[in-house]
């Protein structure tokens, strides 16, 4: 009991951090939401400390009924005005949130679209240009950037823990949220709305980077999907089996809009929205078992192709830098 005891706040410490905790605040807002969270449980923790000091307080102490008129002060200010004055506190500290939470001036635009169940995501530069990805989101750290939010199918809802707070994609409205990340590294987003069956299975890694290094990222982004000379794949068979009618590879015949955008697939750091790492068998995997790994997904499974064909695609997609 004492070992159990002694490792108990440890364990809800670890739970605290991670990159998907929104009690380790690596963006601004991020960490106005927090403050506010720990702001919240302070207060709470002392209205129960009162509550429950009452509660003593009236059973082992004070065992004589109180007068009326001690009554009516009790009342009054433990009824009325300590929460009055609680919650007119916390609405001011929230009203006080609202202009850092809302979309203002950004250097960078990004156009997040969800979709069952992935994520299309669009980098708008400042000339106007734009540069399609999928299912991953890099942003620059300390510099604001806008996020544009949308949805082609149902209600979704965007959330990155440890850089803001949620926002609804809301079918046929445009939402906005303006993300300020400040610590370098990978976090995880993830749809907060049940949105069908592979609801759980659409998340997406967030990278934040030095600012040198992203714009060097976008730039590569911006190219046409680039095979080593050294490979000895093609597009072969990803044509013949009809894959580029749904996903789009630039430079390459297949400008197919309904699935994510493949260009440069093999530099990310997952497949199937945050399902798996992105490696050579998850590929192999994914493009024969679509339909079993992610219920509900629009892609076919192309188990029933030979061996050979999907080694091929596989080997395809894993060239695509």
């Amino acid at each position: 009991m004492r070992v159990a005891g002694s490792l108990a706040p440890g364990v809800f410490l670890c739970a605290c951090s991670g990159p998907q905790s929104a009690l380790d605040p690596a963006g601004r807002e991020a960490s106005e939401v927090a403050t506010l969270f720990w702001g919240m449980l302070a207060g709470a923790a002392l209205i129960w400390l009162a509550v429950i000091g009452a509660a003593v307080f009236a059973g082992r102490v004070q065992k004589e009924p109180i007068g009326d008129r001690a009554g009516l002060r009790l009342i009054l200010w433990a009824g009325a005005v300590i929460p009055t004055l609680v919650l007119a506190a916390l609405l001011a500290y929230g009203l006080r949130l609202m202009p850092v939470l809302r979309a203002g001036e950004a250097s960078l635009r990004v156009h997040v679209s969800g979709e069952q169940y992935w994520w299309r995501v669009t980098y708008e530069r400042a000339d106007g240009t734009r540069i399609e990805s999928a299912n991953e989101l890099r942003l620059p750290a300390g510099r604001p950037a806008e996020i544009v939010l949308d949805s082609a199918d149902v209600i979704h809802s965007f959330w990155i823990p440890a850089l803001a707070g949620k926002l609804d994609m809301i079918p046929g409205r445009t939402n906005r949220l303006v993300l300020h990340p400040e610590r370098i590294g990978t976090y995880r987003g993830v749809c907060a709305e049940f949105c069908g069956r592979s609801h759980a299975y659409m998340a997406f890694p967030v990278v934040v980077l030095p600012p040198q290094e992203f714009e060097a990222w976008l730039a590569r982004e911006a190219a046409p999907a680039e095979v080593p000379a050294t490979s000895t794949t093609d597009t072969g068979a990803f044509l013949a089996n009809g894959c580029g009618g749904c996903h789009a590879v630039r430079g390459t015949a297949a400008s197919g809009t309904i699935g994510p955008d493949l260009t440069h697939l093999a530099s990310r750091l997952t497949l199937g929205a945050g399902m798996f790492a992105n490696t050579s068998e998850n590929r192999r995997r994914f493009v024969a078992e679509a339909e079993t790994l992610k219920p509900g997904v629009r892609m076919p499974s192309f188990g029933a192709l030979a061996p050979a064909e999907l080694d091929a695609i596989a080997a395809y997609l894993g060239s695509l830098r």
